[in-house]
This record gives structure tokens, sequence and C-alpha cells, in this order.
């Protein structure tokens, strides 16, 4: 007598439309922590992304875990920007200046200091994104500086430091306003990087190890 074989059960997968629930929450949860902060309630979070607060403790059990995706996410699409920059034109400059738009249209400048003051920096999803997103732009700008395309004395640190402080509205000034000149002040400062240097910067190369020294 056989015994039969019990079927193999397929793991399951999240229905699609738990997928754009989780997507709907972090998308607002990214909007309002760059206008109000980390500290938003995340009862707000839940009326802007149009789920129940359920929704967003069954995806999300605390504030730093919801925190750390939408830093995560943030990093992911900038890393896709410059992938896909890369694939359409293999111009390194131009990938590099896909980079430094698209992390000013994420803002970086809001989100990055989430990093540092509500959870843990070492948390490994946060170190394999930063890891990407560091070890790709490095790439990019050993490329672009071996085609002659961008000055030798800059470091990774540098083109971060700037996106941030250039898409960082000025105190006083409303977000709106100020948003208009972002990308065109960007692109005044990534001319500037292009080859040949017209002028001697002071100091050596800024690294991201430099922005994490205390």
């Amino acid at each position: 007598m056989q015994t039969a074989t019990p079927a193999r059960r397929k793991a399951t997968r999240p229905r699609a439309d738990a997928l754009r629930n989780r997507e709907r929450i972090v998308t607002a949860a990214r909007e309002m922590f760059v206008e109000f902060g980390p500290d938003v309630p995340l009862d707000e979070i839940a009326r802007r992304a149009g789920v129940g607060n359920a929704t967003v403790y069954r995806n999300f059990p605390d504030r730093d875990s919801l925190v750390r995706e939408v830093v995560c996410s943030v990093i992911d699409r900038t890393v896709h920007a410059a992938e896909q920059a890369l694939a359409e034109t293999g111009d390194a400059f131009a990938a590099l200046e896909r980079i430094a738009h698209a992390a000013a249209d994420e803002r970086i400048s809001a989100l990055c200091p989430m990093v540092s003051s509500t959870f843990d920096q070492n948390h490994p999803d946060l170190e394999a994104a930063r890891q990407r997103f560091e070890e790709l732009v490095g790439e990019v700008m050993d490329r672009a500086k071996t085609a002659g395309q961008l000055r030798p004395d800059v470091g990774v640190g540098d083109l971060m430091v700037a996106v941030a402080q250039l898409s960082r509205p000025p105190a006083g000034t409303a977000c709106p306003s100020a948003d208009r000149f972002v990308h065109r002040h960007l692109q005044l400062f990534l001319d500037g990087l292009r080859a040949p240097a017209r002028s001697v910067l002071p100091g050596a190369a800024v690294t991201m190890e430099d922005l994490r020294r205390p």
C-alpha cells in the first residue's frame, strides 16, 4: 500500500493590494517626514496614505522600522537612477548628474539626519543600502575621473554635502519657493566639478567616512 506524498505548499506571497498599501505608507511617510520631521504621528501618516492604523502597524511595528524603510527606499531609488543612466548613455558624468538630481528630488537633506537621530545606524538593511549607494557613486566618480570628465580632487562626501546643502531650503524660506531653484543651483555646482579644474580646492577630497566621524 502506497502512502500518498503530501503536496508541497507554495510559499505565500504578499497580495498585490498588500504591497500597494505598503508602498502608499512609505510614500506618505517620506512626504510627511520631509514636511514635519520624523516625529509626525503615525495616525497622520495612515490618514495621508489612505489606510487604517492597523495596516500601518501590521507593516511597521514601530516608528524606527518605518523610518528605516523610508531611508532605504530613498537610497534604492537613487541607486536605480544612477544604474539607469549608465545603462542608457554609458556617460559617467551624465550618471553622476542623474545621481545628484535624483538625490535632491528624494529630499536627501531632510531624510539623512534621521539615520543618526532615530535608529541604529548599523542595522543590516541600512548598512546594505548605504553600501550599494556609496560603492556605485564611487564607481561612477572613478569612471568620470578616468574619462577626464571629473576633476580629481573631489570625493563622494563632497558630492553628498553639496546635494544636501543645495536641496535644503534657507532658513525662513517657504519650501515650495526654494524648490524652484534647487536643480538650477545644483547644476551650477555640478558644472564646477568638470575637468579641467579651474582652481585648487583647500583640504583633501571628502569621503563618506569623513562625514561619519564625530
